[in-house]
């Protein structure tokens, strides 16, 4: 299944940045809660963004790990080394496409993670059976994904402001079945952890902003929401128009992030 997706690093920084802003709850001490790190890890992250996971690791570890990087993004993996330098951090980075074999050898890795990203690949059972390959005996997958029921408050405002219905998404229409089965058909055991974090926007200018840079990130996603010159403007003038009534109906908008955590083991 071929996904056009292509993510950016300003459109993901700033939907990051807003989550840490305006989310109730912490992801990353969560994974870190979930997980349960070991010192002397071997750790593959793969589509690894812009190194904040690499870095949440690596600084839980204490640096006491064999981290390693890699997304199809150069320009992604560029600003991951650009942190790991700034604070410091012995990690390395490589491009890593999900559509290919990886560049490791067997039986390599104690964890292989892969943080809302897995939903891209074409051949899901093709790259969950390299993830396998590459872990030790006994290691782990662990991957995070939207459930069904993520930010439904998002796609509401959107319908009411379009009049048009939701395209289906990549991650939570394929992650919580096609991806979780074919996880299930390729590990010995996998647990399902569900992680929800409330996001309160007490004006509407955040969740423009957020609005944008999720709908920015490839517009191809929604179809018939840009078909025309100057679409994508129109599009978010109406978004901003529903937006502001809801906000001047309920004081604020509260859109809940609902994130699933498989972690799986060999």
């Amino acid at each position: 299944m071929k996904i056009d997706y292509k993510e950016t690093t300003s459109d993901l920084i700033s939907r990051i940045n807003i989550h840490d802003k305006f989310g109730g709850r912490n992801i990353d001490e969560w994974m870190l809660e979930t997980l349960d790190l070991k010192e002397g890890m071997k750790i593959l992250d793969a589509a690894c963004g812009s190194g904040k996971q690499c870095s949440s690791f690596y600084t839980s570890l204490k640096g006491n790990c064999d981290i390693t990087g890699g997304d199809v993004s150069l320009e992604l993996l560029a600003k991951a080394k650009q942190l790991s330098e700034e604070n410091g951090q012995n990690i390395k980075f490589q491009t890593l496409n999900f559509n290919e074999s990886f560049q490791f050898a067997t039986n390599e890795f104690d964890l292989l993670s892969c943080c809302f990203a897995i939903y891209y690949s074409e051949d899901i059972p093709f790259t969950i059976r390299e993830m396998h390959r590459v872990l030790k005996p006994g290691g782990k997958l662990f991957t995070t994904g939207p459930m069904p029921e993520n930010k439904q408050t998002f796609y509401e405002i959107i319908k009411e402001a379009t009049n048009k219905p939701i395209p289906k998404m990549p991650g939570s229409s394929r992650y919580a079945s096609e991806i979780l089965l074919a996880i299930e058909n390729a590990f010995s055991k996998v647990e399902i952890k569900i992680f929800e974090n409330p996001l309160t926007f007490p004006t509407v200018e955040p969740f423009l902003e957020y609005t944008r840079a999720s709908l920015s990130e490839d517009r191809k996603l929604w179809g018939d929401f840009f078909t025309e010159k100057d679409s994508f403007v129109k599009v978010m003038r109406s978004i901003e128009d529903v937006a502001n009534n809801w906000v001047e109906r309920d004081g604020k908008i509260v859109m809940t992030k609902v994130v699933g955590g498989f972690i799986a083991s060999k």
